[in-house]
């Protein structure tokens, strides 16, 4: 089983704008999820210790189910890593079981992420994202939504 997952990409922009995808809002909701899955909420609470929650809806072919996750952040070292724990919740931020929303058996209650950042030059960055959790039979889509979320990113700035 796949005991994690990880992105790299290099964008054509400065560390300060690659970081600033993950803490402006706005921003969130427009690279957050999969392909043709869209966001409309992105609450930030952006601290060490903070909760941010955001939701990804399914496109209505594939069911338009709404599904929330909470991002409770561990460690944030500016312009450098920002490492949280996701987990679903409700529209709250309340924890769920993840097979209450549907999610197969063996869905990891947890994933530990970790971005890191690294400016090559002044306006090019590169961003490594890891997930680290027991993917068990979501590992390819996992990798894939990952994928196609940091290629949201990249449609997003340059």
């Amino acid at each position: 089983m796949t005991k994690q997952i990880e992105v790299s990409k290099t964008f054509n922009a400065s560390i300060e704008m690659v970081w600033k995808i993950w803490t402006d809002p706005d921003l969130v909701k427009r690279w957050w999820g999969p392909e043709h899955f869209t966001s409309s909420v992105a609450k930030i609470d952006f601290m060490e210790g903070g909760r941010s929650i955001v939701n990804m809806i399914a496109p209505k072919a594939m069911g338009g189910q709404v599904y929330y996750s909470s991002w409770l952040y561990v460690k944030i070292v500016p312009l450098e890593v920002i490492e949280f724990i996701q987990m679903l919740c409700d529209k709250n931020g309340e924890r769920i079981e993840p097979k209450s929303v549907g999610m197969p058996a063996d869905f990891p209650p947890e994933v530990r992420t970790v971005v890191i950042f690294k400016m090559i030059e002044k306006s090019k960055t590169a961003m490594t994202v890891t997930e680290y959790a027991e993917f068990g039979s979501i590992s390819n889509f996992a990798q894939l939504g990952l994928e196609q979320s940091m290629e949201k990113m990249e449609r997003l700035i340059g």
